[in-house]
């Protein structure tokens, strides 16, 4: 083992086994003679790839419903893309010169196991992208639910891939994972190696904005979409539940529980699936009528605040605790796992529940034949503004960042810069022409009625072939509201509900996705999973009648000697640095 890989496999021990972050690590970086330096592994003087020219194909492929195979091939098989339109503000790049690779290349990327694609190696998107960037991949995937615990183990071991997707899982971040010598700092390359990344990054200025460090650093590749995606989290509601009730969806906290008693009135044992795999009880929800949300948040002046310690948090605990007292919620809100809550919504004991609106359709309506309406998050009293802590900023997705032991960086940044290029784009969101998706007149892909999304070879539900068949989540540009076939499928109002959460709530609230630097992450991270410990502990037992509704007064005087002040005042300086990028 060399010099580098030998530092860093102390360096990286220390600092993932206590989260601390080592100012000397970055001394190693800047000795060029052991880091991993692209210019030292490719031509340095290449200039950024130009735009390659192709005859021009779309009379061909626009509107066609029944491709021959020579024009399937034609659209599989290369790079053009003379077919597609520009469906959004800005134009999707179409940089490609640097494909095939000049190399043979194998890279090492190491991602979270997804449990309905069993081997992401020969996931037929990545084998569609690894054929026309001629760059071949090893995916390394953990069992699902030892993602943690096999980082952890990874980066302990000093033996890096060439990619880590969610690389945020490194303690104290992709800055601190920098730092320490276990990312690269991209900055320099960004332009000539990954050149759809760039243009498209710098298209949009929230897009720029929220893919760049305070010191202006790029560290890795975001997922970035054309628009704010809908918010996908809200209230749901069984219609038959309406019509057995004789209500109209309730507003008000006061209209909630005047339907949910209603509701158990006429049968729905448990008419509110209260728990959430997402969060369990804090979702913002129903807390948020009494702004007491979740977690930080801004208050109308610009200033970060946190949302358990707001005034009208016991108004909010004693009507939870009510709620659970009178029967109105799920036994097991607490405990309960997916498989539980899903079992549980589809049964007659629930009557609303919150989760998305896309994974209802497909549990609800599609395998039950349950129809559902959206509510708009409750207000405390009527004429009030529904409101949500959720913005998408243009981020989404996963992320990347090519660690310092990439044998080929520039291989690993033309890799991932694929999937921002007009073709990349197509793929990963539609995936194969032809077998799955039709291109229409105006240059927009789409599904056919038999596409393999819908009518799988293998009758998997489209809960699951929308990863088999295409990249659900990724570093690219997500077009998250034309291809995501739960939204988009004949019949489904999923779409419709999230576009009317988005378009009729307040996100004033909501907080950008700010950073920290390696010294307030470490203290940050700390702080944070102390206060939520407190605040899981307190709020639960309040609300199952454990404690008294008193026993708030104990928990925030608690919160303010952990650190609260402390805490808030890293996420303000974080927010202040945002807003100065």
């Amino acid at each position: 083992m060399g010099t580098m890989k030998k530092r860093l496999l102390n360096l990286l021990l220390v600092s993932v086994l206590t989260g601390s972050a080592l100012a000397a690590c970055s001394n190693n970086n800047n000795d060029p003679k052991e880091s991993s330096d692209p210019a030292a592994t490719t031509d340095s003087s290449q200039a950024p790839a130009e735009t390659t020219a192709f005859s021009d194909i779309s009379p061909t492929i626009r509107g066609n419903k029944t491709p021959t195979q020579e024009q399937m091939d034609e659209v599989n098989n290369t790079l053009n893309d003379t077919y597609l339109g520009d469906l959004y503000d800005e134009k999707i790049p179409s940089h490609y010169d640097a494909y095939p690779y000049k190399k043979d290349v194998t890279l090492d990327v190491w991602l979270p196991a997804d449990s309905q694609i069993p081997d992401m190696n020969n996931q037929v998107v990545q084998k569609q992208v690894e054929k026309l960037t001629g760059i071949k991949v090893n995916f390394i995937t953990p069992p699902v639910g030892q993602e943690a615990d096999a980082f952890t183990l990874m980066m302990s071991s000093g033996e890096l891939p060439d990619i880590i997707i969610e690389p945020e899982r490194y303690p104290g971040g992709l800055e601190a994972g920098v730092k320490d010598g276990a990312y690269l700092d991209l900055t320099d390359y960004m332009d000539k190696y990954a050149p759809n990344y760039s243009e498209w990054r710098n298209s949009d200025e929230t897009r720029r904005k929220t893919t760049v460090t305070d010191s202006g650093k790029l560290l890795g590749f975001y997922g970035i979409a054309p628009y704010s995606e809908w918010m996908w989290f809200g209230m749901l509601i069984k219609k038959e539940a309406l019509e057995k009730t004789g209500l109209d969806v309730p507003n008000t906290i006061d209209e909630w529980h005047t339907f949910l008693t209603k509701a158990k009135e006429v049968g729905y044992s448990e008419p509110l699936n209260y728990g959430s795999t997402y969060g369990q009880i804090f979702t913002g929800i129903i807390n948020g009528a009494y702004g007491v949300w979740d977690w930080t948040f801004m208050d109308a002046d610009g200033k970060v605040q946190w949302g358990p310690a707001q005034p009208k948090a016991k108004e909010y605990l004693a009507t939870m605790q009510q709620w659970n007292k009178e029967g109105l919620l799920n036994k097991d809100w607490a405990t309960a796992d997916f498989n539980q809550r899903m079992a549980s919504a589809i049964s007659d004991k629930t009557a609303a529940m919150m989760d998305s609106p896309d994974t209802m359709w497909s549990y609800w309506k599609q395998q039950n034949n349950i129809d559902f309406v959206g509510a708009l998050n409750p207000v405390l009293n009527a004429g009030d503004k529904a409101a949500t802590t959720y913005k998408n900023f243009k981020r989404t997705g996963r992320s990347a960042a090519v660690t310092t032991q990439a044998d080929d960086v520039e291989a690993a940044m033309r890799w991932l810069d694929f999937a921002y290029s007009k073709k990349g784009w197509e793929i990963l969101n539609y995936g194969e022409y032809g077998k799955v998706h039709l291109v229409d007149e105006t240059g927009k892909p789409y599904f056919q009625p038999d596409s393999y999304i819908y009518k799988d070879p293998d009758g998997q539900p489209v809960a699951t072939t929308l990863v088999k068949y295409r990249m659900h989540s990724w570093p690219d540009i997500r077009d998250e509201h034309n291809s995501n076939p739960l939204i988009v499928a004949e019949g489904s109002y999923s779409g419709d509900i999230r576009k009317n959460w988005t378009e009729n709530m307040d996100t004033s609230v909501a907080m950008p996705p700010i950073t920290f630097t390696t010294e307030e992450a470490s203290r940050e991270g700390e702080l944070g999973n102390q206060l939520s410990t407190l605040r899981n502990e307190y709020f639960a037992k309040i609300i199952k009648g454990q404690l008294p509704v008193d026993a708030y007064d104990k928990f925030l005087s608690e919160a303010k000697k952990m650190g609260l002040d402390e805490f808030l005042s890293i996420h303000q300086a974080a927010l202040d640095r945002y807003n100065a990028r």
